[in-house]
């Protein structure tokens, strides 16, 4: 039971006990039918300045004092409670905005998801998984507390106007995720986070096919249509069942002890212009290289051994955590 809570039972209780202790009072030593007994306990209590609804013995009116000194203290006491959990609640939610607030202007290259129904839902999961820094965009206040609970940054506002998405570390950000319920809103998504940040990464989705094009022209760097994706993977499922198996394995997260990842080449690595033969990457690092994709954007699949590694490269390697940490670590690395 939450503090908020835990006071309201409190008062409810302090309340109740001071309307059944008067009432009982009022019946036993004044003979009040308990509905009289009971409204000359509410007056009593709220002190409304009624008069008494019939003449009380001194028995009666040494009981009603005592019960105006504890009642109307109950009912101050109910009042300060309930005032003081109003402007805590008040408080903690400022300084909680304040505070989410600092943390998104500190974020560098991190991620931006406008949208937390079903798709952007299960992508903040996915990037919670992996660590990466990101922030919701929602403009549905329920939604934003059940990000917020779940542990994620959050800013309430539309996507699709630019304070917002400033608002987000837009300008900062490495990639943002387009995932509100209409294509118009999406594009107008693409469209204003191109303006404000040209290098950004932008994935977004299309729940028409032929929203598709006026997305990626647009700026839009991927995008996904749904219902398109899963026709094709309900029939890879019928059609080549283990190679279903397989994408679908690498597309999830295959588990603590191997991960798949993508690893950049920097500019005077001691790894760059050298071949894969000579690396030996699989037996000094215990790594497979699945893929590299060049500068220019080529994409060399199941590399051959004397396929070299240039500077500007990502490598697409899976392995053990702790092999990709070291095998990054020599590809980041600058020669002295």
């Amino acid at each position: 039971m939450n503090n908020l809570a835990r006071r309201l039972v409190y008062v409810g209780v302090a309340v109740v006990v001071t309307l059944v202790i008067g009432t009982t009072g009022f019946v036993v030593l004044e003979d009040f039918p308990p509905f009289e007994a009971f409204y000359m306990t509410l007056i009593t209590i709220t002190t409304v300045g009624y008069s008494e609804i019939r003449p009380l013995s001194h028995t009666g009116r040494v009981f009603n004092s005592l019960l105006i000194i504890f009642g109307v203290t109950t009912i101050f006491f109910a009042i300060g409670v309930m005032a003081q959990t109003i402007i805590e609640m008040e408080l903690n939610e400022f300084f909680e905005k304040r505070r989410m607030k600092r943390m998104i202007d500190k974020l560098e290259n991190h991620y931006i998801i406008c949208g937390y129904g079903r798709v952007g839902r299960h992508a903040a999961q996915q990037l919670l998984r992996t660590g990466a820094p990101f922030v919701v965009v929602e403009r549905n206040p329920e939604k934003i507390e059940h990000a917020i609970r779940a542990g994620m940054l959050a800013v309430q506002g539309d996507a699709t106007k630019d304070d917002t998405l400033i608002e987000a570390g837009v300008k900062r950000a490495k990639g943002l995720i387009a995932a509100l319920d209409t294509d118009a809103d999406n594009l107008f998504v693409v469209v204003s986070t191109r303006a404000l940040n040209p290098s950004v990464l932008v994935a977004t989705r299309a729940a028409d096919e032929e929203a598709e094009t006026k997305l990626r022209s647009a700026g839009a760097s991927a995008v996904f249509t749904p219902y398109m994706v899963t026709g094709q993977r309900l029939a890879q499922a019928l059609l080549r069942p283990h190679v279903y198996q397989f994408l679908d394995l690498t597309t999830k997260q295959l588990g603590p002890e191997v991960s798949i990842e993508q690893v950049y080449v920097t500019e005077g690595s001691e790894l760059a212009s050298r071949s894969l033969k000579e690396i030996q990457v699989h037996r000094n690092f215990g790594v497979i290289i699945l893929a590299i994709r060049r500068a220019d954007g080529r994409m060399i699949f199941n590399p051959p051994a004397e396929a070299e590694i240039m500077a500007g490269d990502y490598l697409v390697v899976m392995g053990e955590p702790q092999n990709l940490e070291k095998l990054e670590r020599l590809l980041t690395e600058v020669r002295p």
